[in-house]
């Protein structure tokens, strides 16, 4: 178990800061180059939820107390976060590709999803580290 919870913890470690990073980013560039994160945030973003699910099933499993609660709710916090990513990045990404509608009207849309996102990610971020003192 103890290898497990290595890779796991490594693993949330390394996609939670590539997602969060790059969101916080975006959002301070106003979602420049956005289009070409998309995908790769979502995967970052998928790859941080299952092994967040894992970790919490192998640390807190039967238990659900302050602890519990504050990571629950930056797991919320991460959900809404990629909702609005990929609500709003995937179709962004293929509008700019085609060159079809407002250009930047659609880069707006980007820097709004990923201004939202960063704004969550920072709760959850919070939530992470408030979590063990609680």
């Amino acid at each position: 178990m103890q290898t497990a919870l290595v890779i796991a913890l490594s693993l949330h470690v390394l996609s939670s800061v590539f997602w969060a990073g790059s969101s916080f980013a975006l959002a301070r560039t106003g979602g420049a180059g956005g289009e070409q994160l998309v995908f790769p945030q979502l995967g970052a973003a998928t790859i941080a939820i299952l092994t967040g699910g894992y970790l919490g099933h192998l640390v807190h499993a039967g238990s659900f107390g302050t602890a519990e609660q504050v990571l629950a709710l930056g797991a919320v916090c991460a959900l809404i976060a990629v909702g609005v990513q990929a609500a709003i990045g995937p179709r962004a990404v293929l509008t700019l590709r085609r060159g079809a509608g407002d250009l930047q009207g659609v880069r707006s849309r980007i820097a709004i999803a990923q201004r939202v996102a960063a704004g969550l990610l920072g709760i959850t971020a919070l939530c992470m580290g408030a979590a063990r003192y609680i």
